[in-house]
């Protein structure tokens, strides 16, 4: 096992590297995003998962199930995560254990790793974003990052996002006749406001601009 786990590494160019070929299946020439050491950190677990998935979806469908989950023990390295890993390799080996689909064994990688621990790592991360100089499109897909594995939801999970955002969007959206409720109106209705108001500020710049052009505002035509 050991011995197949070096092989991939070295056709991956290293753990790290991101043109990998594993196989005559893997023909793609799409560029995948290079993945990060984990290392057995709880709050990057869902992160990690999540890159493995997208690679072994676009590089690696050809291949075995075994083959994927070896792809993915060379990206596991470090603290706690090497022991896993150790022990992982010698079931495998040993015929004790055995995964009919490579998700399986990502769940098992989440639950070793995740957990509780992760969840409070997730929620903590919740509480402290905010939107700052950021358009609300981008503060929204951060958000929904750091929303998943928080065990936020429902109410709790609007105020957060209320709490996050810009008071300025915050306050036209909750004074309007038919404020949002659920979070994905909250997204939704944020962005569009935000949108618009960019918009606009684009379009008073644009006509400020032909106005220094034109030396002033024209007479206004006699009837």
């Amino acid at each position: 096992m050991q011995a197949q786990i070096q092989a991939l590494l070295a056709q991956a160019g290293g753990a790290g590297g991101e043109r990998g070929t594993m196989g005559p299946n893997i023909g793609s020439h799409m560029e995948v995003a290079k993945l990060a050491i984990f290392n057995g950190e709880a709050g990057r677990v869902g992160g990690f998962i999540t890159a493995c998935r997208l690679y072994i979806k676009m590089k690696l469908r050809g291949n075995t199930v075994e083959k994927q989950v070896q792809w993915v023990l060379t990206y596991v390295q470090g603290g706690s995560a090497d022991i896993w890993k150790e022990n992982i390799m010698e079931e495998l080996e040993s015929g004790e254990v055995e995964y009919e689909l490579v998700e399986e064994f990502l769940t098992c990688l989440k639950k070793e790793f995740g957990g509780g621990e992760e969840e409070s790592v997730k929620a903590a991360e919740l509480r402290k974003l905010e939107q700052g100089g950021k358009m609300v499109e981008e503060f929204v897909q951060e958000f929904k990052r750091a929303v998943r594995g928080s065990g936020y939801e429902g109410r709790p999970l609007v105020e957060e996002f209320k709490r996050g955002m810009n008071g300025g969007i915050r306050r036209k959206l909750m004074e309007v006749e038919n404020p949002p409720t659920s979070i994905e109106q909250w997204y939704r209705r944020a962005t569009a406001l935000d949108r618009n108001w960019r918009e606009s500020r684009r379009e008073e710049e644009r006509l400020r601009g032909k106005k220094k052009q034109g030396g002033g505002t024209p007479k206004q035509e006699q009837r």
